[in-house]
């Protein structure tokens, strides 16, 4: 268990505003999953190895903090080898409390979505199926890109979803155990310019489907219905300097945050490059280590959100 703390003041608009972003800084760290349990704030990222030169991930960290400064890295909550099923690519998760217990979806090898079960927010996370939750080629999955980046959402009444894919949104209602599903594959319509990484949440009554665009920013569409259709609303967060990106948004001690990545610890780490935008540039040295960060999110009165403002 390690223990982080940053923080430093900058002035926006004339309020005092807390920064510390990227705030994890000893290590590399991308697709922040947070989540709110038992009064603490918990995140779920993938985790690049410090020599990285692909996407090449093979274990999950979980950090926690109570005061959105101090910061606990937990270790590893679970690892690719303890997967027996899957053979590599440790890529973005999410987690999510019920039946008292927690439940770590992940996926592996590019076409699989796995499940994993623990007593413990911070696991460590036991794998209770023995083969994958969903795969890309189950009856009814459209996907012809990478399966990847589930996403999971319990509504009020207790029904659970579980959101992933590439390209095409895939959505199934998870049943009360959490590691099965009703047998039925929802694809979701209105996601303009859907690419990956889609995130739901809840907001006065309305459902907020985000996600990354093929432009590389994070957008979002609203519904009525978790499984829509939904109404593409707009961006809420601009392209990342690590070309990548991958968000969550939640509610914590009364304020909504974002959180996303960019590659700002990887060029505070190797001041001799030059700093060039994101995936694809000529010359640009990596896409590959990132690092999370959060900022505050705000609604508008008619409840379509407000561009978040990154801070540093």
């Amino acid at each position: 268990m390690k223990y982080i703390s940053s923080i430093f003041f900058i002035i926006i608009t004339g309020n005092i505003c807390f920064s510390q972003n990227p705030f994890i800084t000893h290590m590399y760290t991308a697709d922040p999953s947070a989540r709110v349990f038992n009064d603490t704030l918990y995140v779920y990222p993938s985790h690049d190895p410090d020599d990285a030169n692909w996407f090449d991930m093979v274990d999950w960290h979980v950090f926690s903090t109570t005061d959105m400064v101090n910061w606990t890295d937990h270790g590893v909550a679970l690892d690719i080898k303890d997967v027996k099923w899957a053979k590599k690519y440790a890529w973005a998760p999410d987690c999510i409390k019920a039946n008292e217990k927690y439940y770590f979806y992940f996926p592996t090898d590019q076409f699989h979505i796995g499940v994993a079960v623990s007593d413990k927010p911070t696991g460590p996370f036991i794998d209770p199926l023995g083969k994958p939750l969903i795969s890309m080629d189950t009856k009814g999955v459209v996907c012809n890109r990478d399966f990847i980046d589930p996403g999971v959402f319990i509504d009020d009444d207790g029904q659970a979803y579980l959101y992933m894919g590439q390209l095409v949104v895939n959505a199934i209602k998870l049943n009360k155990d959490m590691i099965s599903y009703d047998g039925e594959v929802h694809l979701l319509k209105g996601t303009d310019d859907f690419f990956e990484a889609s995130w739901m949440h809840k907001y006065k009554g309305k459902y907020y489907l985000s996600y990354v665009g093929t432009s590389g920013e994070i957008k979002y569409c609203m519904s009525d219905n978790p499984l829509g259709p939904f109404e593409y609303k707009g961006v809420i967060l601009e392209k990342m300097n690590s070309g990548t990106n991958h968000h969550s948004i939640v509610e914590y001690q009364g304020q909504w945050y974002m959180f996303y990545h960019n590659s700002d610890l990887y060029y505070k780490n190797h001041p001799e490059l030059e700093e060039k935008f994101g995936w694809g540039h000529e010359g640009s040295p990596h896409p590959f280590r990132r690092s999370i960060c959060f900022d505050k999110l705000y609604y508008n009165e008619d409840g379509t959100i407000q561009k978040v403002i990154p801070t540093k």
